[in-house]
């Protein structure tokens, strides 16, 4: 019997030996199975997202015209007649959409453009960096190419106020006055180790939902959206971004529940696309080196300016936009007692009446110096 003791061992070893050998194939064939799957999905969705891509522009075809800037076109609107032309200019994320209420009123009294930056809107995805100098450069080709003569009255809402100033300095004789509506200090991303901090974080996450959107799962949220679930399209935005514009959503999401509602599906189609994840990107990429660009631009002149800004502001930025308003002899500084970022779009009359009172005195100097 002891001579039997050694083989019973042995069969015992290798016994436990195959179950551990079953096991592990078991893990790695369940582990095979869910990435089948998901790449499974990560394909549907994809070419979902393609599909879908494609009809939207059938179903929102673009509210004005598509202008070529070189490799690459810009999209459009104008109303109105009359001069100076009134040029509008969205923040970072946002388009001629952001316009809606502004636009048609002051219309009334002169020519106004708005448009979209290179990869929002309607407009083709751009070459990088996505400085505001070279928008400027790309609005200046736009107005030249598209037939839009000035003088005009640049007005530029957050990032879109970088721009204005970034063309006034380039292009001074073409342009006749400015409205700032909440336009950051430049100097905060110059000498600000968290603000860069953000904007590099906001970049890498904004990478994250061009991929997210190829896949189609932007257009979940902005289905979420659409069936009045604001809650869980939220949520949804913030869960497959990390938290996109670190948790700033109500930031993205705002102009969606205050643009008209024949509007909205045209919004929610701009954020279902890539290329607007890449345009966002690329613009809080290369936003030390924007920052830089407006910093060096100086005074204006004698050129009529008016500052707007929203009533939550701190003091820092508060004196900030006070020294914006002495860009000019002519500056004025307005606070919107009644809004936060989005001046334009809760307190649009303010903006609307600020413009009226450039384009007046632009017409009136008009008259003088002829």
């Amino acid at each position: 019997m002891p001579d039997k003791e050694p083989p019973r061992r042995r069969r015992s070893n290798c016994t436990a030996g195959l179950k551990g050998r079953k096991d592990s194939l078991g893990f790695l064939e369940i582990l095979a199975g869910i990435l089948f799957a998901a790449l499974l999905l990560a394909l549907c969705g994809a070419a979902y997202q393609k599909i879908r891509a494609a009809e939207d522009l059938r179903t929102h075809p673009p509210l004005g015209r598509l202008v070529s800037v070189g490799d690459h076109r810009l999209h459009i609107l104008e109303m109105g007649e009359g001069s100076p032309t009134v040029v509008l200019d969205a923040a970072l994320g946002g388009s001629c959409v952001s316009w809606t209420h502004v636009q048609p009123e002051v219309a009334r009294f002169t020519r106004v453009c708005s448009y979209d930056r290179a990869g929002m809107g309607w407009s083709d995805g751009g070459p990088e960096p996505r400085t505001a100098l070279r928008t400027a450069e790309e609005l200046h080709a736009l107005l030249h190419n598209g037939g839009v003569s000035g003088p005009y009255v640049l007005v530029g809402h957050s990032f879109g106020g970088f721009t204005a100033r970034l063309f006034a300095a380039k292009y001074p004789d073409e342009v006749a006055g400015l409205v700032l509506i909440d336009v950051p200090d430049a100097r905060e991303w110059l000498n600000n180790p968290e603000q860069k901090r953000r904007a590099r974080v906001g970049a890498m996450l904004s990478r994250r939902g061009a991929l997210v959107a190829r896949l189609g799962i932007a257009r979940l949220v902005a289905h979420l959206a659409a069936t009045g679930s604001i809650g869980a399209a939220r949520s949804g935005a913030y869960v497959i971004s990390t938290g996109i514009l670190l948790g700033h959503i109500d930031y993205i999401l705002a102009p969606l529940v205050r643009v008209a509602p024949e509007l909205r599906p045209a919004l929610r189609m701009f954020w279902t696309h890539p290329k607007f994840y890449e345009a966002l990107a690329g613009q809080m990429e290369a936003i030390s080196q924007t920052a830089e660009q407006v910093a060096h631009t100086g005074g204006v002149g004698d050129i009529p300016i008016v500052v707007l800004s929203a009533s939550n502001v701190d003091a820092v930025h508060f004196a900030a936009q006070e020294q914006m308003a002495r860009l000019s002899r002519r500056g004025k500084h307005l606070v919107a007692t009644r809004s936060g970022h989005w001046i334009q779009l809760d307190q649009p009359e303010l903006v609307v009446e600020a413009i009226r009172q450039v384009v007046e005195q632009v017409r009136s100097w008009s008259q003088v110096v002829h």
